[in-house]
């Protein structure tokens, strides 16, 4: 057993783009879940439009990288209208069953034949981030120390994601110690007090979803424009599950949760598999019992058990409050 390359490999995977990403997207959950009490099964709807803002944008109208950033939060705004318009004004269940129904029927609407033209279809798009890579200020060669060393293309990427995610954070710590914060916690809570306090609940829960969306179109964005390439397969609902598992890991309505449960879940994860792969390598399980091929789907399961027990032995995350969870408890 490499036990030096597991913990390497696991380790770095904590620090890596694809864990900002969740970062991101999970932070947004935080906004509309964690301390609004909104129900959105489908972020990466707004992960989605965000996404194929900046490439359709960038491709169709050859406009710059910036622009195309604009859009996207453009269209994460107009989504979060869209869909909290006709649900925000009833019970909590509404926006879940449209938000997780949204997201499919986007995923399914980019893969058509008849808008292949624009959005790629199953083959995707590519070429549109050639701005986000001239701006890389660093050199070739390989930058960090030890097992935390990248190339310099991924030393850029991860550079910007993460300092995504702190402004992500920062903003989100200053909106919850604002008197907005305090009444959308206070909505989390008891909209119906609220309410009789004079405050516009469903004004207040649009503003929530908007911001919460937005900064899931950023995860979208960032996730394509560092990859340099979108397909609808990044976009599946698999992604909602993997944020909502980063913020119940970390604990919800907690500013650093977010971040936290998404570097530890793709740290497990990446772990199990590497950890998996060398038992079967080393035939400590037998390939009749698990090829080199089901690896990736155990791993999925043990984490996914790992998470039915973190529900029932600390379901308010590693750095939750179980008065946090009182909306689930009404």
């Amino acid at each position: 057993m490499d036990w030096g390359t597991i913990l390497d490999n696991s380790i770095s995977q904590a620090f890596r783009p694809l864990t900002a990403v969740f970062a991101l997207a999970a932070i947004g959950l935080n906004v509309h879940f964690g301390y609004t009490g909104l129900l959105n099964f489908g972020q990466v709807a707004f992960m989605a439009v965000g996404g194929y803002g900046v490439a359709i944008s960038v491709l169709q109208f050859d406009v710059p990288l910036w622009v195309g950033v604009l859009i996207g939060i453009a269209a994460a705004v107009a989504l979060a209208a869209l869909l909290g318009i006709p649900t925000l004004r009833l019970r909590a269940d509404y926006l879940a069953i449209v938000t997780i129904a949204t997201g499919e029927i986007l995923r399914l609407t980019i893969m058509a034949p008849s808008f292949r033209g624009v959005t790629g279809g199953s083959d995707g798009l590519s070429g549109y981030n050639r701005d986000y890579e001239d701006l890389n200020p660093f050199s070739s060669g390989d930058y960090g120390i030890g097992f935390l060393e990248f190339n310099s293309a991924a030393t850029w990427s991860i550079v910007v994601g993460w300092t995504l995610v702190l402004l992500a954070v920062l903003l989100v710590w200053l909106l919850m110690r604002s008197p907005w914060g305090r009444v959308v916690k206070a909505i989390r809570e008891d909209e119906d007090a609220v309410r009789a306090l004079g405050k516009n609940v469903f004004a207040y829960k649009m503003q929530s979803l908007i911001i919460g969306g937005v900064i899931g179109a950023f995860a979208g964005m960032y996730l394509v424009i560092q990859q340099g390439s979108v397909i609808p397969g990044n976009f599946s609902p698999a992604q909602t599950f993997y944020a909502y598992v980063a913020l119940i890991l970390g604990g919800a309505a907690r500013i650093w949760g977010p971040v936290v449960g998404a570097m530890i879940l793709w740290a497990l994860i990446v772990f199990t598999e590497e950890f998996l792969g060398e038992l079967v390598a080393n035939d400590y399980i037998s390939s009749d019992l698990m090829s080199p091929n089901q690896v990736s789907q155990v791993r999925l399961m043990l984490v996914g058990l790992g998470l039915v027990l973190l529900m029932i032995y600390r379901p308010q995350g590693i750095f939750g409050d179980r008065r946090e969870l009182m909306l689930g408890e009404q």
